[in-house]
């Protein structure tokens, strides 16, 4: 069963399950949108938001968590691979921030989309 198809699904469940564990553990930026994340699904309940609401609230937050993700995990083998400071290592870090800024200003608007009619 272990090498089995369904064997390594399963295991690697487990590692992605590890994974975004060490994450929220370790990683600040991980950790604040995760309390953001947990504020905005408050929000969404008090303002009784529709179902395609929470549709796009979630697409956002995942978004913007799974964007956080990979820019933490690039910035890691960044400093592994180059401990000391490199322009192009810095390069590279810059872009990735950046994919995390994109992601970022989106799940705003869509925020914004959404709450907006509620508060105003």
């Amino acid at each position: 069963m272990r090498d089995s198809f369904l064997g390594k699904r399963i295991r690697g469940g487990g590692y992605a399950i590890k994974g975004a564990w060490l994450l929220l553990k370790h990683e600040q930026s991980i950790q604040v949108q995760f309390v953001l994340a947990i504020i905005i699904c408050i929000a969404g309940y008090f303002f009784d938001i529709t179902k395609t609401e929470w549709m796009f609230q979630f697409l956002a937050i995942g978004l913007i968590m799974t964007a956080e993700g990979l820019n933490s995990a690039l910035e890691a083998m960044a400093d592994f691979v180059h401990p000391d400071f490199h322009n192009k290592i810095g390069h590279i870090k810059d872009i990735a921030a950046g994919a995390v800024f994109i992601a970022a200003i989106t799940a705003v608007i869509i925020g914004a989309f959404i709450y907006f009619p509620y508060i105003f």
